[in-house]
């Protein structure tokens, strides 16, 4: 078997990488050792692991959709709360999964300044 460290691996704009026979654990440590201010996105399904590079162009459109749906919840009078990109994780699922961005509606007033939740 061969190891190989996080850092050795370079994935280009655009592109994404598989493994698999991921355990849970292992995703855990693998989400905590790459960060949260990073460029790429991970995905989690029952042992297959995904890590993808977003292209530039895709950041850019992210970032208009973002404020088009934040400017129809205000012009709606919706109450939401952003919470940007985060890892949303169910072990009982063994899923895991990153959003470029989301926003809590229904239950925004319980979102509002708390840290990203992990559920099991």
């Amino acid at each position: 078997m061969v190891t190989l460290q996080l850092r050795q691996i370079s994935v280009p704009p655009g592109h994404r990488v598989l493994f698999n026979d991921v355990n849970w654990q292992e995703f855990e440590a693998i989400l905590e050792e790459l960060g949260e201010h990073r460029g790429s996105r991970i995905a989690y399904s029952q042992g297959t692991l995904e890590i993808r590079m977003p292209l530039p162009e895709h950041e850019k459109a992210k970032i208009i959709i973002s404020y088009l749906v934040k400017i129809l919840f205000e012009e709606l009078e919706i109450d939401f709360e952003p919470f940007g990109s985060t890892t949303f994780q169910r072990k009982s699922m063994l899923q895991g999964i990153e959003p470029d961005e989301c926003f809590y509606i229904q239950n925004h007033a319980l979102m509002i300044g708390k840290k990203p939740l992990v559920t099991s």
